[in-house]
């Protein structure tokens, strides 16, 4: 393929600037076939780029944004009011064909409903939903895998129909991105039981078993998560953030009570460098740095969020993953599947395609009124 182009919001994220400019080197430093659109001040990007050296690097080129999104700004306000924000140019240079995915750890809120105003949604789709992989290991074959969890913020209230949504984009996106021929696709839940959790996921389950568009089955909990019962997770953005941060703040706790115990006294030294090759394997399983990268599934264009407090080398890690899904052609796969499961479901209806529908609280303004 040849050179993948990437726009990156350089002034998203809780450290700016501090975090983006090492970041774009590491990536630079591992893709020699990518170029870079680095949007944002372009008098601070340029004195930032000189003390790394990296101005006038061949594949950088920097796109001047007059404004920021700030991380707490409400979606409403920086859709209407900032339409000169590096969020904002980083999203319309993939409209223009400028750029092939864009990346940005600015605000999640924000990043959606520009996004998806700037993008529009792929037909039959209306929410776009934040999906990771999650590391998790089958009991049987002790081997590690990985399970696509969506949605992971970016839609705070869901009902029935969007959780459907979800459970069709992560089906697809399990099946074309991990090679899994008929994805696992399960609810999060409080229960196994049917008839477990509140009325939306009772309506959704309802929705996905029957019809028959994904390998639905049935409800998991949350300790389900890291024992490979499914191949997708579906939840709404509230419990899937929750999830999240609790599993980043579980691996920080033991990372550091391990540190601590090591520390202890001479004796947990000793056993400290004896257990050294067993806690760098488990490390590595839980270095959440590797899976730093979240796509925005659902949208007209690849879009990467990567963590709003990521460091340089998780940052990097989420470039890497929009290289990697501008390279698969990930976003035909989905749009190309989409087609095909509602072109299905229209033959064994006998109607017209389903539309999955859902109702959209946000106002929607037309590119002109903008």
């Amino acid at each position: 393929m040849s050179q993948v182009t990437i726009s990156i919001d350089m002034m998203g994220g809780d450290h700016g600037l501090k975090v983006t400019v090492p970041a774009v080197k590491v990536a630079l430093d591992r893709h020699s076939d990518i170029k870079l659109l680095l949007v944002g001040d372009g008098e601070q990007l340029r004195t930032q780029l000189r003390k790394h050296r990296l101005l006038s690097h061949p594949r950088i080129e920097i796109v001047h944004a007059s404004e920021i999104v700030e991380m707490g700004e409400a979606p409403s306000q920086a859709l209407r009011n900032k339409k000169d924000s590096s969020m904002r140019i980083a999203l319309n240079l993939i409209k223009e064909h400028k750029a092939q995915a864009c990346v940005s750890a600015g605000n999640t809120g924000a990043l959606m409903a520009t996004a998806r105003f700037v993008l529009k949604m792929l037909p039959g789709i209306d929410r776009p939903a934040i999906v990771y992989a999650i590391p998790t290991l089958d009991q049987e074959t002790q081997k590690y895998s990985s399970v696509q969890m969506l949605d992971l913020g970016a839609n705070v209230d869901c009902n029935e129909n969007h959780l459907f949504q979800f459970a069709i984009m992560g089906s697809v996106l399990a099946r074309t991105v991990n090679k899994i021929e008929k994805p696992r696709v399960a609810l999060l839940n409080i229960g196994v039981e049917e008839i477990k959790g509140h009325q939306v996921i009772q309506s959704a389950a309802k929705l996905i078993s029957e019809s028959g568009m994904v390998n639905y089955t049935g409800f998991v909990e949350g300790n389900d998560i890291f024992r490979n019962r499914a191949d997708v997770i579906v939840c709404d953005g509230f419990i899937g953030n929750v999830a999240l941060k609790t599993i980043e703040g579980v691996v920080k706790f033991v990372a550091q009570t391990v540190r601590i115990s090591v520390h202890k006294n001479i004796f947990h030294k000793l056993l400290g460098l004896l257990s050294l090759p067993i806690l760098s394997d488990v490390r590595k399983v839980f270095d959440m740095r590797q899976y730093n990268g979240a796509t925005f599934i659902g949208l007209n264009g690849v879009v990467i969020k990567s963590h709003g407090s990521a460091l340089a080398v998780p940052f990097a890690r989420a470039i890497s993953q929009a290289v990697k899904e501008v390279k698969e052609n990930v976003l035909d796969e989905i749009r190309e599947s989409l087609s095909s499961l509602l072109k299905q479901s229209a033959d064994q209806s006998g109607d017209q395609p389903v539309e999955i529908k859902a109702e959209i609280k946000a106002e929607k303004k037309s590119e002109g009124q903008e």
